[in-house]
This record gives structure tokens, C-alpha cells and sequence, in this order.
């Protein structure tokens, strides 16, 4: 109780998050008739309150994520990051007349995980350790994961005539959900060890831990010499505090789906007429639920924990195709509105590119600094290209 009591104070993100939606329902009609500046500075007020409580969820899910330990822990962060793609999503799509936000949204996720996140994680990590190793299995089963994907449902689709999309839609419902389910199965059973890296104890944990772990284990933390079994109260204690997680994550995601039907009228509003890039709703939605893991792939690359980075990355990008198309393309069969889902030549090309680079750099278990870069010089060239309107 005292836990749940003191939540508001711990919670105050969310908190403001949750009164900002409220102010939100009274004075919306009024900040949308005061003209498109004061709509766009609405917009970019709500971005930075759903990032902040997109990060509290992201808090929580990490929170999770250490109890269960990889390659569970960076399933939940991923899953809590689509989550709130999705929903903002699903939301947007009522307001918006583009029949390419979905896709549009999709692709910025991966060239900003895969070459933003990857790229930035492993150039900082690079300059501050070297090498960084990790388990390159992990690595090779994302980038083909990730290609199938994406191939069957964001390159094929240029070629299925519009008279027979439905039928389309729900075979890649059918894949996607198939494709994930079994690998599902395999990493978090017959395969789990593709997705974690037992790295080498340092002299200093060597001698805090006696010698007594395991080789190639993770450093430990002093402990007495006999540590005794976990009490009932600490168990439960344990308990109360994953509910209290579970429930501040699904309060924040409700939250986030308020403001950011808010968000999407009055972005929609103030960009209205204007020579904005098309795809500047997709990079604010992909960037939005992007956020948090940046800052946890960040700080494990810095601490040489690139299996993280590589979880954290590649998993977000493989859970934001094979989970937010099936959602979306049902969506779309329920209400009989198609929208386009096959990506452009140039978005094709920068794929491509991206996961080429990605199989040659993820292939022998260490990062570096210059593969780093490369795919920070193609997450640069993906702004480049949104500026540029392709």
C-alpha cells in the first residue's frame, strides 16, 4: 500500500501527462481556431509530454525486463515500444487522410532502430571500448527476420493488382502472426542462448565474487558468504512491485492514446498547406516510441553491453514490422479502406542497403567504430531523403 501510495510522486510524468489530456478535452477547439502556429506549438508540447511518459513506460518495462533477465527483458521493452507505435497509430489513422502513414511510419522505425540506434550505439561504444562483442547468432536471425518481413509485406504488395488487396492482406495477417509465433517459441526456448552474451568477469568482480561463478558469467556483486533464501515478505514484495510496473505501463499507454489524438489534430492542423515533407508525421510517430530505447541502448553500449544494443535494436525494428502490420492491415479489411503499404523505390533501396550493411557488420560478433558509423552515415542519409520529400 504504501508502494501504490506514493506512486503520484514517483509517477509525476505521467501524472502531467494525464492532466495535459484533460486540459486538452477543454481548450482543443480554442487552440485550433487560433491558427496554425498555435496548433503547431500544441503539437510540439504533447510530443514532448508523450515522450516523457512514453519514457516512464519504458521505465517500468526495463524494471520488468531485469527480473526475467534476456532474452525476455528485451522482448518486453520492444513489445511496450510497438505498443504505444500502435496505438498512436491506430489513433492517427482515424485523423489522417495520408495512405501512407503506416508504411511511411514502418520504415522510419527501421532506418531509425537499425541505423540510428545501432549506428549511434555502436560508434559512442566503439570509441569508449573497441570492440564490443556480442552473440552474432543473434544478429543473423534478426536480419533475416526482419528482411522476410518486410519483403513479404512492404515489397510484394507493389505487385498485387488493388482489386484483389483483401485477400493479400490477410495471407501477410496469416504470415506475420506465423513468422512471429515460431520465433517466439525459439527465443524464449530451444534457441533462447542466440539472444544473450556471457561476458568476462573483470579482476575486481573476479575477487568480490570469490571465483565462484560460473566462467564467463556476468560480473557479480559482492554477497556475504552464505546469502540467505528470500523471505515470504520479500517474495511478495517483489510481486507487488512487477503489478505495480504492469499497471503504471498500461496506465501509460492509455494516457499516450489520448494525447496523441489530440496531438494528431493539432499537427494536422498547423501542417495543413504547408510544404511540410510528407513523411514528417511518420519519423515524429516512429521517433516518439523510439525515444526510451534509445537511451537504454545508449547507456549499454557505453557500459560494453552491445547484446543489448543488438536486442534492443534489431528486436524493435523486427516487433514494429511483424506486429504493426497484421494489426493494421486487420484494420484495414474491417473497414474496407486499403492504405498503401509498398514502400517506394528509394524507400526499397535504403532497405536494402541498410540490411546488407547490417549482415556484413552483425556477422563475426564484434562492433566497432566505423561499423558504427556506416549505418549512422545511412540513418543520416534516411533525414536527408524526408527533407528532400523522397
Amino acid at each position: 500500500m504504501a508502494n501504490i501510495a506514493a506512486l503520484p510522486k514517483q509517477e509525476k510524468s505521467l501524472v502531467l501527462a494525464a492532466l495535459v489530456a484533460i486540459a486538452c478535452i477543454f481548450v482543443e477547439h480554442s487552440l485550433l481556431e487560433a491558427g496554425k502556429v498555435v496548433s503547431l506549438i500544441a503539437a510540439a508540447v504533447l510530443i514532448g509530454v508523450i515522450v516523457l511518459a512514453s519514457t516512464r513506460v519504458a521505465h517500468h518495462a526495463e524494471i520488468l525486463a531485469h527480473k526475467v533477465g534476456d532474452p525476455y527483458g528485451t522482448m518486453i521493452l520492444t513489445l511496450s515500444a510497438v505498443a504505444v507505435e500502435v496505438m498512436i497509430l491506430a489513433i492517427m489513422l482515424g485523423s489522417s487522410t495520408s495512405p501512407t502513414l503506416v508504411r511511411d511510419t514502418i520504415y522510419s522505425a527501421v532506418m531509425l532502430d537499425i541505423n540510428g540506434i545501432l549506428g549511434l550505439a555502436a560508434l559512442l561504444g566503439g570509441l569508449r571500448h573497441g570492440e564490443q562483442p556480442y552473440n552474432d547468432n543473434s544478429g543473423k536471425t534478426y536480419g533475416v527476420m526482419i528482411l522476410t518481413a518486410m519483403g513479404i509485406s512492404m515489397i510484394v504488395p507493389e505487385f498485387v493488382p488493388d482489386d484483389r488487396w483483401h485477400y493479400y492482406s490477410g495471407f501477410t495477417i496469416i504470415a506475420m502472426i506465423a513468422l512471429y509465433a515460431l520465433f517466439l517459441k525459439m527465443q524464449v526456448g530451444p534457441h533462447s542462448y542466440f539472444f544473450s552474451y556471457s561476458y568476462k568477469k573483470t579482476p575486481q568482480a573476479a575477487v568480490t565474487s570469490g571465483g565462484n561463478g560460473p566462467a564467463g558469467s556476468e560480473p557479480l556483486s559482492p554477497q556475504p558468504a552464505t546469502t540467505p533464501a528470500a523471505s515470504p515478505s520479500t517474495e511478495k514484495s517483489e510481486e507487488a512491485s512487477a503489478s505495480v510496473s504492469i499497471g503504471v505501463i498500461l496506465f501509460g499507454v492509455v494516457v499516450i492514446g489520448f494525447l496523441a489524438e489530440f496531438m494528431a489534430a493539432f499537427l494536422g492542423s498547423g501542417l495543413e498547406g504547408t510544404s511540410a515533407p510528407p513523411a514528417l508525421m511518420a519519423v515524429i510517430v516512429a521517433s516518439i516510441s523510439a525515444a526510451p530505447e534509445i537511451l537504454t541502448a545508449l547507456r549499454a553500449a557505453l557500459r560494453n553491453r552491445m547484446q543489448s544494443v543488438i536486442n534492443i535494436a534489431m528486436g524493435a525494428s523486427l516487433s514494429t514490422v511483424i506486429l504493426t502490420v497484421p494489426v493494421m492491415e486487420a484494420i484495414a479489411l474491417y473497414t474496407g479502406q486499403p492504405f498503401v503499404m509498398a514502400m517506394t523505390p528509394v524507400q526499397t533501396v535504403m532497405v536494402v542497403i541498410t540490411l546488407i550493411v547490417a549482415a556484413i557488420n552483425l556477422n563475426d560478433g564484434e562492433t566497432n567504430a566505423i561499423e558504427g558509423m556506416t549505418h549512422f552515415v545511412l540513418f543520416a542519409t534516411f533525414i536527408m531523403l524526408t527533407v528532400l520529400g523522397l
